[in-house]
């Protein structure tokens, strides 16, 4: 059973963010993909830089670049530029083969090493689903919207990393 988005009072501070969307099954990826540029706008983030591919094979190779310019400790970006969190936004639909499978699973392991690797979160919103009706209520649906959530859990992890990126002691975590 889906359960509703819920909109927290999330802000963004002086965080970056980057969304990398599929272009494929657009109707549901750019639905996502405004859901989630919303959140950020009502969260104040004055960065997040959106990259379309062609599908969702492509995401994992543009979110590892991303995160590996962001985290390469001789590029002395600002912290606007920098970027604190990626949305990964794609939606794949299970066919009479088990293609989509194979693809679901290459993505989901390689957005996992990435965020591993670089030590940047990387919210991995790219849906393996059965049918239309399944993406309709995922993507299309003002209460239950993949995207909206992507951009939360991207905000709280922006957030959870700076504190632990700060001379913070356990005890004075706030998570």
């Amino acid at each position: 059973m889906l359960k509703p988005t819920k909109s927290k009072r999330l802000r963004a501070g002086d965080a970056g963010f980057a969304i990398v969307a599929s272009q494929y099954n657009a109707r549901y990826v750019d639905a996502m993909l405004r859901a989630a540029q919303a959140e950020f706008k009502r969260a104040g983030a004055n960065h997040v830089q959106v990259v379309r591919v062609p599908g969702a094979y492509e995401i994992p190779l543009v979110a590892a670049h991303l995160a590996r310019i962001t985290s390469e400790p001789d590029r002395q970006l600002a912290p606007s530029k920098r970027i604190s969190a990626i949305v990964c936004l794609g939606v794949i639909l299970r066919g009479e083969t088990v293609h989509a499978a194979h693809i679901g699973e290459a993505v989901s392991r390689a957005l996992m090493e990435t965020q591993l690797k670089y030590e940047v979160p990387v919210v991995h919103e790219v849906l393996l689903l059965e049918n239309e009706q399944q993406a309709r209520a995922r993507c299309l649906s003002k209460t239950h919207n993949r995207g909206a959530e992507a951009a939360q859990t991207a905000l709280q992890m922006a957030n959870v990393m700076q504190q632990l990126s700060s001379k913070v002691t356990c005890s004075s975590l706030r998570l």
